[in-house]
């Protein structure tokens, strides 16, 4: 049992799990609040409209009819994935449903789907009190298709309150497994559903499983070939590397580099070894040309040097 969540927290936990939210007026106060109890919270249900057309179905399920007042949902989810909020509260989608079924809900100790109801709207318990109500633009004839994108929407939706109430997805019902009159969401296999909000669930609330994973696939031997074992698009060209190494790889590449910095370090090394060791004659008549030649000749030693060792391994 939980108290219902604000409607602030609903938008967080709805936009968290990427649901593209549409705010219908002034839907955060419209509701049947009035007429009974609001909470606790212990699950939700998921409806069909029997409409068509987005604009009417948001218009109906916020104003209902003349036999049924609105809201009739807290939400429709579109065709196109998008959830239209129309109220928050006590609204008119559940009815009378069956107490056994909402007993299991609370426990989540059904298997794969409740128990069958055996009462409805006019003997069974109030349900407009206990559940979030969903209403899905489908015209309910079991001919009808469920978008990838409204489908998708109904799996986050149903996982962000799952998510946010700390429920699995066994809070998660359909109207005809909680009242014996209703046949809806006909077209949606609500333990498959299930399912699906049970592995949403397993990830954090962006999981995005459409995008591509760029790593999918991919072994360690494929990155070790990848960077050790191709050719690379270009290798050193100076006359240093006398063409004796016309295909280059990145091993090649990474060796003839760490070569050239020892280089570079031997002749840093000589250079100041050198300069030191002119320093001193300062004042003794060494000329520039003196200098240079001593700096020269300590360059080429430490590069004969070099040479030499880069053999021997």
């Amino acid at each position: 049992m939980a108290a219902p969540l604000t409607a602030d927290r609903l938008l967080q936990a709805l936009r968290a799990e990427g649901v593209r939210v549409v705010e219908v007026g002034n839907w955060r106060t419209h509701n049947r609040n009035q007429k009974g109890a609001w909470g606790p919270a212990n699950g939700s249900i998921v409806h069909h409209t029997v409409t068509k057309g987005t604009a009417s179905t948001v218009a109906m399920v916020r104003d209902g009819y003349a036999s049924l007042p609105g809201p009739l949902c807290h939400g429709m989810i579109a065709k196109d994935g998008r959830v239209h909020l129309v109220g928050w509260g006590r609204t008119n989608h559940a009815g009378g449903g069956d107490p056994k079924v909402l007993d299991q809900v609370v426990a989540e100790s059904y298997s794969s789907r409740p128990t069958p109801p055996t009462k409805g709207n006019s003997n069974g318990v109030d349900g407009n009190a206990h559940f979030y109500g969903w209403e899905c633009e489908n015209l309910g004839d079991g001919k009808d298709p469920w978008p990838t994108a409204q489908y998708d929407a109904i799996v986050r939706v149903q996982a962000a309150l799952c998510r946010a109430h700390k429920w699995s997805a066994k809070s998660v019902i359909g109207h005809r497994e909680w009242s014996a009159d209703k046949v809806d969401p006909r077209g949606i296999d609500m333990p498959g559903l299930r399912a699906d909000v049970a592995e949403r669930l397993k990830h954090p609330a962006n999981w995005n499983p459409n995008e591509e994973d760029p790593m999918a696939g991919i072994t360690k031997k494929d990155i070790f070939d990848a960077v050790w074992k191709t050719d690379a698009l270009a290798g050193p060209t100076d006359a240093g590397d006398h063409g004796t190494n016309p295909t280059w790889q990145a091993q090649s590449i990474l060796k003839d580099m760490q070569a050239r910095i020892r280089s570079m370090d031997r002749r840093m090394t000589a250079q100041t070894a050198a300069i030191t060791a002119l320093a001193g004659q300062v004042g003794t008549g060494a000329d520039t040309a003196t200098i240079v030649a001593a700096v020269e000749a300590a360059i080429e030693h430490a590069v004969i040097d070099l040479n030499m060792h880069t053999k021997e391994t």
